[in-house]
């Protein structure tokens, strides 16, 4: 299969690392992939992506190249562009409609590139600009397309009920990301809608190793944003030293809240408690992990209303692939990952049930190996890459087979 994956910038410039696996994976399999960012960030590579720039293109929004071609595929197809453009107009307010005409040209662009190439599929990650490319792309050449919507996207209905009907299917990373989009009556075809999770590499066999005495290791792998609710963990770390139970907090991550997280800090005088690591680069942090310098990692998220909360975090996934135990909140997309005792689920924001979920993995070393083991088998079982990969993989090509 020779397959478009349209991103945001990956592989170049930091971000977008929770996919980086895919690709690899799909390339593992035997398929073509050539990766098209909308934006690309400058010239260097993610670290977690090399050897990934030999697959991709690299354009600029707004090169010459690329509005040249587009002015090229408007005059050699003039109806199929304007039917094209037509869509765009769909979109609910200026704004958004102003960020879909922006990208046009690239989709014209992208949809010469699909053709001289002759690629089978048109996968884009992101329901924004990047799926509105690859509409564009597919509706030029009728190359059938599919995008991965995943959480804050979906959110913002940028043409999402147009291109959930143009798609060959819609790919959801969450059974609530899905029931989000129902909620915004934006799946014109329920049934080209399906979930099929993000997958993460799976490690050799975890040696699981146990700790109870003051050395226990607490870490929050998450930028410093409201979402995540970092100042319910902090309080429950306040909880647990006042309760004389000894562990450190290292929060990895950077973000808009990292002043306001500091002062809540040296208020509570937890400096000697917690420490800020700022951001810390992915192969690090699994690093960390496959030393178990982590004995428990935990993400207090919360439902900030209007479908913000979380998918199914990455962050989780790639612990628990490494044994580690996890704690988390019965939020968003996380009760589907941690259900059936993968993981220990408490209420959002509160701190008293977080620090009485770390106090138990503190004190009781068999919970820490059967969460571990419990964790490392959900993963093997559904969030692995090889599986995720071959569910995307057997949808798109149920979409080529049928075009063909």
């Amino acid at each position: 299969m020779k397959l478009l994956y349209i991103t945001v910038s990956m592989p170049f410039g930091p971000g977008e690392e929770f996919f980086i696996p895919e690709v690899y994976e799909l390339l593992r399999q035997g398929h073509e992939v050539l990766i098209v960012p909308r934006l690309p960030k400058g010239a260097i590579v993610n670290k977690d992506a090399v050897g990934l720039e030999r697959h991709s293109i690299r354009r600029h929004l707004f090169s010459l190249s690329v509005l040249f071609v587009a002015v090229l595929e408007i005059l050699r197809h003039p109806a199929a562009a304007m039917r094209a453009f037509a869509l765009l107009f769909d979109s609910s307010g200026l704004l958004v409609l102003a960020r879909n005409i922006g990208v046009f040209p690239k989709g014209l662009w992208l949809a010469h590139v699909a053709y001289k190439w002759r690629a089978d599929h048109i996968h884009a990650h992101w329901a924004r600009t990047t799926a509105t490319m690859a509409m564009v792309a597919s509706e030029m050449t009728g190359i059938p397309w599919s995008f991965t919507a995943h959480r804050g996207d979906i959110a913002d209905t940028n043409l999402l009920a147009t291109k959930t009907a143009k798609a060959a299917f819609t790919r959801f990373i969450s059974q609530s990301g899905l029931h989000m989009a129902e909620g915004l009556g934006a799946l014109r075809k329920p049934r080209s809608a399906c979930v099929i999770h993000m997958g993460v590499e799976l490690s050799a066999p975890p040696v699981l190793r146990t700790k109870t005495d003051s050395s226990f290791i607490v870490l929050c792998p998450a930028n410093l944003s409201p979402v995540k609710g970092h100042k319910y963990l902090v309080e429950a770390m306040l909880i647990l030293r006042n309760s004389g139970v000894c562990c450190k907090l290292l929060l990895a991550g950077a973000g808009g809240l990292q002043k306001e997280l500091q002062d809540q800090v040296a208020r509570l005088d937890l400096e000697a408690t917690i420490s800020f690591l700022g951001q810390v680069a992915h192969d690090r942090l699994l690093q960390l992990y496959r030393e178990s310098g982590v004995d428990v990692v935990v993400l207090p998220s919360l439902d900030l209303g209007n479908n913000q909360h979380e998918g199914v975090p990455v962050c989780l996934m790639e612990a628990m692939a490494h044994g580690i135990p996890v704690v988390s909140t019965r939020t968003g997309g996380i009760p589907e990952l941690l259900r059936d005792g993968a993981g220990i689920l408490v209420p959002p924001q509160d701190p008293e049930a977080l620090a009485e979920a770390i106090e138990r993995l503190i004190r009781d070393s068999a919970l820490q190996i059967q969460l571990g083991r419990a964790g490392r088998q959900r993963i093997e079982e559904q969030f692995a890459v090889e599986r995720t990969v071959a569910g995307l993989v057997a949808r798109i090509e149920a979409t080529t087979t049928a075009v063909s």
